[in-house]
């Protein structure tokens, strides 16, 4: 397909550029060729938190306040894979449907295909396609696994962790080490008993990780039902970005993630030639049938196969 064609103003050519890099197409490569030299300038917002903390409610409410600004909106929902055709669960979808018929909002269900971090390797892919088409924010909500969703971080420019009153996730998000992945700390439902309590907990959290104001996440209370504070945590995001762009964060966070990506994808490429080359050496005096005589450690079977790859 012809890149010329993607802009959030051509529903369907970005459908079709998802579908390619979600199925891992023979056109990935060329396709990418294409889009990323037009990446750049999307904020990045990653969306993380416990289940049922009220994450896609919260979008929603997010994509009012930014449409209001007229500012364009992506959304990838990176649902569970289904256990039977690896496909993404679509109930962020109905939750958001609110946003269907705006043209300036594009949303798309993503199967996280058993990823740990909650992102599957094709979530990269698909926010440059969205990042190139024009959209001015790109919001990551996260199908909250708990302490493997840090590897949110490694797509976002700006990270919320989005917390309820009473549901015990404070102190499982803290222990999971979520509190040095957050630059902004939502308490979604404060209408709810305990609002308070959670928040002095946060506090005080933050107190001992943070001796520098300037780093400080901010804690924005919420409530996606009433709309209470979403104004303001919207304020608190572009906040954010125009910090980030001060600093020059923006540009290192961007050289930061394509090193990532490029190892990441190395790292996927290998192991694809290693299973095929491990499926070769199964037979007698393979290295497989040594491992399995004992012959040989797993270690050294490990380096033997690697350097067949290299060709070392």
């Amino acid at each position: 397909m012809e890149v010329t064609e993607l802009t959030w103003k051509n529903p369907r050519a970005i459908a079709k550029a998802l579908t390619i890099v979600e199925n891992n197409d023979e056109q990935v490569t060329s396709l990418m060729d294409q889009v990323y030299p037009k990446t750049g300038t999307s904020h990045i917002i990653g969306i993380t938190g416990a289940p049922g903390a009220g994450k896609s409610s919260l979008v929603s409410s997010l994509i009012k306040q930014f449409r209001g600004r007229d500012l364009k909106v992506g959304i990838i929902a990176v649902d569970p894979s289904s256990p039977f055709s690896g496909g993404a669960i679509l109930g962020d979808r109905v939750r958001m449907q609110d946003h269907s018929l705006d043209k300036g909002v594009y949303i798309r269900s993503m199967a996280s295909r058993g990823s740990l971090g909650g992102v599957s390797v094709s979530t990269r892919e698909a926010v440059a396609i969205l990042d190139a088409s024009g959209f001015d924010i790109i919001i990551i909500e996260t199908v909250g696994v708990g302490q493997s969703e840090v590897e949110v971080i490694q797509i976002a420019d700006t990270v919320s962790v989005v917390l309820t009153p009473n549901s015990g996730d404070s102190i499982q998000t803290m222990k999971a080490g979520i509190m040095e992945v957050g630059d902004i700390f939502v308490i979604n439902k404060l209408d709810l008993p305990g609002a308070d309590k959670i928040l002095r907990e946060i506090e005080s959290m933050l107190d001992f990780h943070y001796h520098d104001d300037t780093e400080r996440p901010e804690i924005v209370s919420t409530s996606a039902v009433s709309g209470q504070g979403i104004n303001e945590l919207a304020n608190v995001f572009i906040d954010h970005k125009n910090l980030l762009k001060d600093t020059g964060r923006w540009e290192e966070l961007r050289n930061e993630r394509a090193q990532k990506q490029v190892l990441e994808l190395i790292r996927q490429d290998l192991g694809r030639k290693l299973e095929l080359l491990m499926e070769r050496h199964q037979g007698e005096d393979s290295i497989m049938e040594q491992v399995k005589t004992q012959q040989i450690s797993p270690h050294r079977a490990a380096i033997k196969l690697v350097n067949e790859v290299m060709g070392g």
